[in-house]
């Protein structure tokens, strides 16, 4: 199927649900029904086929007490207002990137990914081990809302460019989409960030509406051949280092269930949480390789000084989040904690390791 076909369809709103049916046996007098609405398009690599695979997962674990009835992006509402819909009751859950709500409360950013954050060990340590769960809990109370990390997409690339980035001075006027608190960042260097849904980046590449994107990685990117328009492709990405997706249920809903099927769907997300990440990471060297050799894509790495001009954008940013709120500030310390003391660990164990097991093997970007 041609790409402009695949997004046309994916995203026609009315397509209608992907109704999964009954595992046996069923019990009918506890049966739930599961509306899941998505930010991605319907069969979409990658991002599309994770919420797909989970809401499969739902009926067949639960024995069919939960019927999910699972809508992409544009089937029953836009990707942008699956937040609120689920927080008003009509749906029953979304499964989207929490940063998408940063306009709620800055907050929700640290639960996708901000700049110069953590990375997925990193991230699922905090969220299970150094209060990061309680603070999406709270977060999410004042919403509403009661969510689970349900994938993860791991260090994103820098983005995709039409021109070669030498210094922070080329970011200036450059219109790029990239969302959440990267997006933010790059304002302070003088771009115009711009938040588009993924089924909407290409063409506004194509157009020139957009001079840059950034998306995911190699695995997710190719399918999205923004090498169409740019050749560019930068590494890496210090707007995500990962991407933590979030199935966020309605919460008087949530509050409905039975304990064990309360824990049953905790256990479904932690098992996407797992699986997309795992998927992701067998997929993105293929695809590297056939964006470089088959499509002349140029693979680029950010220097030191565009970098440092990051991290000093970035402490600007941090400074306005923390004095938002409380909550923000709050949100923020817990995850500066836990960044700074994994992290001192993760330099001596995987980055340790993984620098001198490539050295001595030769093995090289």
């Amino acid at each position: 199927m041609k790409r402009r076909e695949f997004l046309k369809n994916a995203t026609i709103a009315g397509a209608g649900a992907a109704t999964f049916p009954l595992a046996a046996p069923a019990i009918a007098q506890s049966r739930k029904e599961l509306i899941i609405v998505s930010t991605w398009p319907r069969d979409f690599p990658g991002l599309g086929l994770s919420a797909q695979r989970l809401a499969e997962r739902i009926p067949e674990i639960t024995e069919g007490r939960i019927q999910v009835k699972y809508f992409a992006s544009g089937e029953r509402v836009g990707a942008f207002d699956s937040f609120d819909e689920v927080a008003s009751g009509n749906s029953q859950a979304y499964i989207a990137a929490d940063y998408y709500w940063k306009g709620k409360h800055p907050g929700w950013a640290y639960f996708t990914a901000v700049p110069f954050g953590l990375t997925f060990v990193e991230m699922d340590a905090w969220m299970k081990y150094r209060g990061g769960q309680e603070l999406h809990d709270e977060l999410g109370a004042a919403f509403g809302v009661k969510g689970f990390p349900c994938g993860n997409t791991g260090v994103q690339m820098g983005g995709w460019f039409n021109k070669e980035m030498n210094s922070a001075a080329d970011f200036k006027g450059l219109k790029m989409r990239i969302p959440g608190l990267g997006g933010d960042v790059l304002a302070k260097l003088g771009a115009s960030p711009v938040s588009l849904p993924g089924s909407q980046i290409y063409e506004n590449l194509v157009s020139g509406a957009v001079q840059a994107t950034e998306w995911v990685g190699p695995y997710n990117d190719y399918f999205m051949k923004f090498y169409e328009a740019a050749k560019y492709y930068y590494y890496p990405g210090m707007h995500e280092p990962a991407s933590q997706l979030t199935m966020g249920f309605n919460k008087k809903w949530w509050d409905s269930l039975s304990k064990t099927d309360q824990a049953i769907l905790e256990a479904a997300c932690n098992e996407e949480n797992s699986r997309q990440m795992a998927e992701t990471n067998a997929n993105n060297g293929t695809y590297l390789n056939r964006l470089i050799n088959d499509h002349g894509v140029k693979l680029r790495a950010f220097n030191d000084d565009i970098y440092d001009s990051f991290g000093k954008a970035a402490n600007e940013v941090f400074e306005e989040v923390q004095a938002h709120s409380k909550l923000a500030k709050k949100i923020h310390d817990s995850f500066a904690a836990s960044r700074a003391d994994i992290g001192r660990w993760m330099v001596l164990s995987d980055a340790g390791y993984i620098n001198q097991r490539n050295r001595v093997l030769g093995i090289e970007v």
